[in-house]
């Protein structure tokens, strides 16, 4: 084992896996959106957003869309507070360049790194969770943790895979934006496979793509799942009010049934963390009633009542 190293991390999903590693203390500087585990709210925060991240779902959509048109950054780094932290690891994100900060932003920012290691974690799928799992332990010379981590990952899945196998499968889709729709991918489709649910629309292994609102009330699924990107459960339920302005949603079979979910898509169903796993079983439990163990301290999803 190396003496313990400075790390700052700048991606929450990266910051999770740090601590699940057991070397939590040797986080010494976090991003904005790091806050799984709560403490390392206490670290020195290094980058904030460089837009009004309150703003209304479409204004924001338009506003990140102007950026990159512009080649203006998406978040801001505080250079002078990573130059002054001296990490010997700074971990990033290589796989989206809106959904957190990515090497090219600490280099647009120059940052003084002098012989730092950049670790860029690029996670589309399991298996790319799985490879930032093992690429952070190997930074910090923790491979058998890392190894033994993607391993009980694993068996949790089976788990949940088990535990809902017999069960009838439904149609399911998932949302990550609001306005426009953007149907959800990456990971998430593995994730409804692993609860025995039938993804409609988004595919295992691509990006999120916005889709027309009239693929959702085409696909009419027995229930669907928003879960904005970014947003905790408190802001996702405030797009209540912009999902029922579409054309036909009280006519969705899901809206008549009660199966409409808005969920916490912050902590469980946008990050590429150890929370994976949580969003599996969140899944089963929304689509078969099934919960392996004991729910979030906080509520992760709510199901939507109409007009609230």
């Amino acid at each position: 084992m190396i003496s313990a190293m400075r790390v700052v991390s700048l991606l929450a999903s990266g910051t999770e896996i740090v601590c699940a590693l057991g070397a939590g203390d040797w986080l010494i500087g976090r991003s904005h959106e790091c806050d799984n585990p709560s403490w390392v709210a206490r670290l020195p925060c290094c980058s904030s957003p460089a837009f009004d991240v309150h703003a209304s779902s479409g204004a924001i959509d338009a506003e990140v869309r102007r950026r990159l048109k512009a080649k203006e950054p998406l978040y801001h780094i505080d250079a002078p507070m990573i130059t002054q932290l001296k990490p010997d690891l700074l971990i990033a994100q290589a796989h989206c360049e809106v959904c957190a900060v990515t090497p090219q932003n600490v280099e647009d920012a120059h940052c003084h790194l002098g012989k730092s290691q950049v670790l860029a974690l690029q996670a589309g799928t399991l298996a790319g969770i799985y490879e930032g799992v093992t690429n952070i332990a190997q930074a910090i010379d923790r491979a058998s943790a890392g190894r033994q981590l993607v391993q009980t990952m694993q068996q949790r899945f089976e788990e949940i895979r088990g535990a809902v196998a017999s069960k009838p499968r439904p149609t399911l889709v998932m949302l990550e934006w609001t306005d426009p729709i953007f149907a959800m991918a990456n990971w998430g489709p593995e994730l409804v496979e692993i609860a025995n649910g039938e993804l409609v629309l988004g595919h295992a292994g691509q990006h999120s793509q916005a889709i027309d609102w009239s693929d959702v009330r085409r696909a009419d699924p027995e229930y669907l799942i928003i879960a904005p990107c970014g947003y905790n459960l408190p802001r996702a339920l405030n797009e209540i009010s912009v999902m029922e302005k579409y054309p036909g949603w009280f006519d969705l079979q899901a809206v008549k049934r009660g199966k409409v979910v808005f969920a916490d898509g912050n902590l469980y169903f946008n990050r590429s963390g150890m929370t994976v796993v949580d969003t599996a079983e969140i899944i089963s439990d929304i689509l078969h009633g099934t919960a392996l163990h004991a729910p979030p301290d906080e509520p992760a999803w709510q199901h939507y009542s109409p007009g609230r």
